[in-house]
């Protein structure tokens, strides 16, 4: 057994203590401060799930992203604080030359680790288009584009088939947006196809050190780094998927930084840990319950308007959400260009109406399963939407995945598991402009991110012609068509866009934040 103080181990003390010495103690520092002062500075945060990979141009989720930032470099990033914008980053320029024409011009002296060399417009060219070339899941972040003409070693244009406004606010500061190297990339992969878990090279203030599945993300200095030193020597990404244990561990100082659950901001805000701050921020994210059209069971329209009108989503938000959650009115959150005022059926549904479309569907004995991911909000919704499908005689199983399984359920190319998809527990993250939150639901993302495979041309026609409009109300007319046309298709329940409370111990770090809450590790500074 190692004893501790503090949460340090007595053979640290031991070690670091001459070193310390008697004026640390006697300028007030605490004496757990003063050694993890003297043992180097290490940011401990909460993730919420592990990375999938953490190749850029194939990334799953916001989780992955938050890692990413801290190993490679980007033309622009989001600025941090509570208003929305973007600062540039390896670019040293960018110019709007005509409304598909984006013209870069990169720093000089930056360079990826293993002697692969400077960041050139040769990378990114790269880094863009094998996105696009290999058919990555996530290749809709950039639109229209075509190709990258190189100028000269640090200048190129981007060139897109069609004007593709969201660009400044998706591709460019957030993932895609990546530089890697084609190098090392290459080499790696023989094609340039996606390289998963093992980055053969970085480009950005930290290089990837350690990751041990279920545990940990461990992240070190990147030596080769030439532009400005971010605060800590060390982040490790502590892997805690369910917020309540997040919140244990962080009272037991196992993290410095983590978001919280909502049935817990009440009493967090009213007594908080020892030097904590908590900070509430709107979320962008999107809840909904899905359904899956092309299963025999749910091909009937009115099979699916009769859940839509079963769920009574307030009851769900008061019981997985605290009631600390703002209703859904479709897919792209308040504050944004295309948020309805309301959807077009009320929140709390109708239970007649959900029995008349059962009885004009001619169903009765209907089974149904319900997938969801671990975690107790998930698993509340499903269990709530579970009891609110049985007053109109459905019954259902809810079938738990983690995340591994989960995120890949409805991908067809994964094998045939999305033929047995039914009703999904589904959101998905998102970033501040509409397209970002209608694009999956497009004809193309059937089998990819669209899993109720929903199809419409009207659908796909309003969301390609909605990012070509610089006019925010000729825009948003049409982002309102297309939520009408997914929530009439009968295979979505919006929930809600849910909210993103976070907290970090201030004896320990100044926590830097998007405004949705989102950590920017770059820019933690230590205390």
């Amino acid at each position: 057994m190692i004893n501790t103080v503090g949460g340090v181990n007595r053979r640290t003390l031991l070690k670091t203590g001459a070193a310390l010495g008697a004026g640390i103690f006697a300028a007030g520092m605490p004496l757990s401060q003063a050694i993890w002062a003297a043992e180097g500075k290490v940011l401990k945060a909460r993730g919420t799930e592990d990375p999938t990979t953490l190749d850029p141009g194939f990334y799953a989720g916001s989780q992955e992203i938050d890692i990413m930032y801290c190993l490679y470099s980007k033309l622009t990033h989001f600025k941090p604080g509570y208003t929305w914008g973007w600062d540039l980053e390896s670019a040293e320029k960018m110019e709007q030359v005509d409304p598909t024409h984006i013209r870069f011009h990169l720093k000089k002296g930056m360079k990826f680790t293993g002697g692969h060399g400077e960041i050139t417009a040769r990378d990114v060219k790269f880094s863009f288009e094998r996105v696009i070339k290999h058919n990555s899941p996530v290749k809709p972040d950039w639109g229209p584009l075509d190709h990258v003409e190189i100028e000269d070693d640090y200048t190129g244009v981007i060139v897109f088939k069609a004007p593709y406004v969201a660009v400044w606010n998706i591709a460019f500061p957030y993932g895609v947006g990546h530089i890697v190297s084609e190098d090392a990339v290459m080499k790696a992969t023989g094609d340039g196809s996606s390289f998963g878990m093992k980055p053969p090279a970085f480009s950005g203030p930290y290089v990837l050190s350690e990751f041990k599945q279920n545990q940990h993300v461990l992240l070190t200095r990147n030596p080769q780094w030439s532009g400005p030193k971010p605060g800590f020597d060390e982040i490790e990404i502590i892997t805690i998927n369910e917020d309540k244990t997040a919140e244990r561990a962080y009272v037991a100082g196992d993290t410095d930084f983590t978001r919280i659950s909502l049935d817990s901001l009440a009493t967090l805000k009213s007594n908080p840990p020892a030097e904590t701050k908590i900070e509430e921020h709107p979320s962008l994210y999107y809840y909904w319950i899905g359904m899956n059209m092309d299963h025999p069971k749910l091909k009937d329209i009115n099979v699916r308007k009769a859940i839509q009108w079963a769920i009574n989503v307030p009851q769900i938000l008061d019981a997985a959400f605290a009631g600390q959650a703002n209703v859904a009115t479709g897919t792209i959150a308040p504050g944004l260009v295309g948020h309805r005022e309301k959807a077009l059926i009320p929140p709390e549904g109708d239970l007649a109406k959900a029995k008349e479309f059962l009885e004009k569907a001619g169903v009765s004995d209907l089974t149904l399963t319900i997938d969801c991911l671990t975690g107790s909000t998930y698993t509340t919704v499903a269990q709530i939407v579970q009891a609110q499908l049985s007053q109109i005689g459905i019954t259902t199983e809810i079938k738990v995945q983690d995340a591994g399984s989960f995120w890949t359920l409805g991908m067809e190319s994964e094998g045939d598991r999305w033929k047995e998809l039914q009703i999904t527990v589904m959101y998905f993250s998102s970033v501040p402009d509409p397209h970002y939150a209608t694009y999956f639901f497009t004809q193309d993302q059937v089998g990819v991110w669209n899993w109720e495979r929903f199809r419409s041309a009207r659908f796909d026609e309003l969301v390609t012609k909605a990012v070509t409009i610089d006019h925010q109300d000729a825009r948003a007319k049409l982002y309102y068509e297309a939520q009408d046309l997914m929530e009439d298709s009968g295979a979505y329940r919006f929930l809600t866009n849910g909210a993103n409370p976070v907290m970090y111990r201030t004896t320990r770090t100044q926590a830097v934040t998007r405004p949705d809450g989102y950590p920017l590790f770059l820019e933690f500074k230590p205390v």
